[in-house]
C-alpha cells in the first residue's frame, strides 16, 4: 500500500484499511466519540462521474453540527457562520459517512461546533478515509427567531 496517491497511509489491515494523511493531528475518531450523523449519498446527490456534490456534503455538516447546538440551546438554533469548511477527499455514491460533532467553544448566546466526516468505503476491501472537517458558529433563537441566550449548564 505504500506510495498511496494523495499522501496516504494505511494504518490498519484486519480486513478493514484505514487510510489518513499523515500530517492530520485527528487522523482517526477517538473510539469513544459517537457519530450523530450516518448517512449514504445517492446517485441524486452526485454529477455524472459519481462524485459527490460538496454543496450536498455541506447541508449534511450543517445538519450534523445543528444536532449537538440544539441540544446546548435546549431548543432552536440558526447557522450565523462556516468559519472553515476543508474538503480532504472525494465522496462518492455508496460511500458510507458518519458525521463527528462536538462543541469547541460556548459563548453568550452562540455555540461554535467542530465537524469531521469519515467515508467508510466499501470495495474489495473496507477503507475509512477523513473526507471533510469543518467548523460552524450556531446562536441560540427564540420562538421569534431573536437571539437568545444560552440557559445555564
Amino acid at each position: 500500500m505504500a506510495g498511496r496517491a494523495g499522501g496516504l497511509t494505511p494504518l490498519a489491515t484486519s480486513g478493514t484499511t484505514i487510510l489518513a494523511n499523515q500530517t492530520s493531528s485527528n487522523i482517526l475518531p477517538p473510539p469513544e466519540r459517537h457519530a450523530v450523523l450516518r448517512v449514504m449519498p445517492q446517485p441524486s446527490d452526485a454529477n455524472i462521474h459519481g462524485d459527490v456534490f460538496g454543496g450536498w456534503i455541506m447541508a449534511q455538516v450543517d445538519i450534523a453540527g445543528s444536532i449537538p447546538a440544539t441540544r446546548r440551546a435546549a431548543g432552536r438554533v440558526a447557522t450565523v457562520a462556516v468559519n472553515s469548511f476543508t474538503f480532504k477527499q472525494p465522496v462518492f455514491v455508496g460511500d458510507l459517512l458518519s458525521f463527528y460533532a462536538e462543541i469547541i467553544k460556548v459563548g453568550t448566546t452562540s455555540i461554535t461546533i467542530s465537524v469531521e466526516v469519515y467515508a467508510e468505503r466499501q470495495r474489495l476491501e473496507v477503507e475509512v478515509v477523513k473526507v471533510t472537517e469543518a467548523i460552524l458558529t450556531y446562536v441560540a433563537t427564540d420562538d421569534k427567531r431573536q437571539r437568545r441566550p444560552l440557559p445555564p449548564v
